[in-house]
C-alpha cells in the first residue's frame, strides 16, 4: 500500500505533490501538513499529531468531511511526522512518500531525515522535495535508482562507516570501498545513463537523488 504523508515543512513544487498524492492509496496529514492538503484540494484519510498547528475551525471542517483524527498530547516523545510514519506502518503501508519534510527549520529537517534511519525494515520510505529524493540503504542490500544522465546521487554514511560500497552506472565508480562516517567521498556522483546501482555490505547510507543535476 502506497501512503503519502504531508508534513508541515516546505512543500516544494505543487504539481509534483499533487501527482504523488493522486497515485497513492492512503493520505495522512501530520498536523500542520493539513494546510498543504487544503491548498491542493485534497481531503486526507487521517490527520495525526498534537494538532497545535491546526485550528479548531479546520478540525471541525475535516471532521465533517469524514477525516479520521488521532490527537496526541503536546508533551510527547515523537514529532508529528514520526507519529505519522509509525501509524502508516501500523496500517500496512509498505511504500511511504513523505512530502513537506524539508526546509524551513534545520532542526526539524535534520530530525525528519533521521527518521529514515529508524527501524522500518521492509518498508520503502522516501522524502521527496521537488527534484530531491532521499532514502536509506542498509548493509547487505543493493538498490538500482532510475534517472537520467547528468542526475546526481550522493551517498552519506549515517551512524558509522559504510563498508563494501560498490557503484555502477556512475561517473566515479567504487569497488568494495570504505566510506568513513563524516567523509564526503560519496557526494555528488553523476549518472552516466538512466540508472545507477549501489551495493552495500555493511553500514547504512543516506542516498540523495537529485534529478536534473545541480542547479546552475
Amino acid at each position: 500500500m502506497r501512503t503519502v504523508i504531508f508534513a508541515n515543512g516546505v512543500l516544494g513544487p505543487v504539481e509534483t505533490a499533487g501527482n504523488m498524492a493522486a497515485q497513492s492509496d492512503y493520505i495522512i496529514a501530520a498536523d500542520g501538513g493539513a494546510r498543504h492538503c487544503e491548498m491542493l484540494g485534497i481531503v486526507p484519510n487521517l490527520l495525526i499529531g498534537d494538532l497545535d498547528s491546526t485550528t479548531d475551525e479546520k478540525l471541525r471542517s475535516l471532521t465533517a468531511q469524514g477525516v479520521e483524527i488521532i490527537r496526541h498530547p503536546v508533551h510527547k516523545d515523537q514529532t508529528d511526522l514520526e507519529l505519522a510514519v509509525l501509524e502508516a506502518r501500523k496500517r500496512g503501508a509498505d511504500d511511504i512518500v513523505v512530502l513537506g519534510a524539508l526546509g524551513d527549520r534545520w532542526d526539524m529537517t535534520l530530525a525528519n531525515v533521521m527518521i529514515l534511519g529508524a527501524d522500518l525494515a521492509g518498508i520503502n520510505v522516501r522524502l521527496v522535495d521537488g527534484p530531491h529524493e532521499l532514502f536509506m540503504l542498509y548493509g547487505g542490500n543493493s538498490v538500482t535508482v532510475q534517472g537520467r544522465a547528468g542526475d546526481l546521487l550522493s551517498l552519506i554514511p549515517l551512524g558509522r562507516e559504510a563498508r563494501g560500497v560498490t557503484l555502477e552506472g556512475l561517473e566515479y565508480p567504487l569497488k568494495d570501498a570504505l566510506i568513513k562516517f563524516g567523509s564526503t567521498l560519496g557526494v555528488s556522483n553523476v549518472f552516466l545513463g538512466e540508472q545507477a546501482t549501489v551495493h552495500l555490505v555493511e553500514g547504512a547510507l543516506l542516498c540523495v537523488h537529485l534529478k536534473g543535476g545541480a542547479p546552475k
